[in-house]
């Protein structure tokens, strides 16, 4: 099972950039997320509970020249109990993500899953539209993404005028290349996890067939209808079963999660 996969899939929400520019860079309005948020996810194979992905915010600062505010994000993706003799996975993700932009400066991927192991960093140098992975430079759009700051710049967005079958887009550094990752809007939706019952908006990403998912439904993820829009809930068919990801446990966050009546 590849944890990165599920939960990089969980996070690819998003629309283009915003176009507000402060010296070149972009700026977002953040009213969904906040320093110290903590957020728990159980990833299930089957009935069986297999591993678990935890999602924090921090604080720092971007040193040097131009020095500025950065939410520090940390991502983990680990098995559980038998699954670790089966398929040991121990993934750890993390992002510097500008506070007024909501893009990425810094990403760091060190994964482990069964014998495969991949390190990756990349200085994303935001101000030249350059991504620097060690050994050379790859030109990026303006405010490119990673794979943990998609997960977040899709909270700030705002899909209050979004209409069921509407598909939207925006482009994602990832091993070495721009994906451009599409999602489509499938309407609302109340749906029950262990933690109770939830006012959602349900999405799919529109993804190649034929690599992971043998249809482009094969994937749908579940995301809060209210100010925090956290994804809740992950399901998705692989070719050996389903998988699914979902919200066991929450800390400070910006505003109440409000269960559904």
């Amino acid at each position: 099972m590849k944890t990165s996969l599920i939960i990089s899939s969980a996070i690819l929400l998003a629309l283009g950039l915003t176009s507000s520019m402060q010296i070149g860079l972009p700026t977002v309005s953040n009213t969904s997320f906040q320093i110290g948020e903590k957020l728990r996810y159980r990833i299930t194979y089957g009935f069986i509970d297999a591993g678990e992905a935890v999602l924090e915010i921090k604080e720092t600062t971007k040193k040097g020249n131009g020095s500025r505010d950065l939410y520090h994000i940390k991502g983990t993706g680990r098995t559980l109990g038998g699954f670790n003799a089966v398929f040991k996975v121990n993934d750890v993700y993390e992002s510097y993500i500008d506070k007024k932009g909501i893009f990425p400066w810094q990403f760091v991927r060190r994964v482990e899953e069964g014998g495969y192991k991949l390190s990756q960093d990349y200085a994303f140098k935001q101000d030249k539209q350059k991504v620097h992975n060690g050994e050379k430079d790859f030109t990026t759009p303006s405010g490119i993404q990673d794979m943990i700051s998609s997960f977040y710049y899709a909270r700030t967005l705002n899909f209050k005028s979004a209409k069921v079958g509407d598909t939207f887009e925006f482009k994602c550094f990832m091993d070495d290349e721009i994906w451009p990752l599409k999602v489509k809007y499938l309407g609302d939706e109340k749906i029950s996890i262990r933690k109770g019952k939830f006012n959602c908006m349900k999405f799919a990403p529109v993804v190649q067939t034929g690599r992971v998912f043998k249809k482009q439904d094969d994937l749908n993820f579940w995301v809060t209808k209210d100010e925090n829009r956290i994804p809740i809930l992950v399901k998705a068919k692989i070719p050996v079963g389903s998988v699914k990801l979902h919200l066991v446990e929450w800390s400070g966050l910006k505003h109440d999660l409000e269960k559904a009546k």
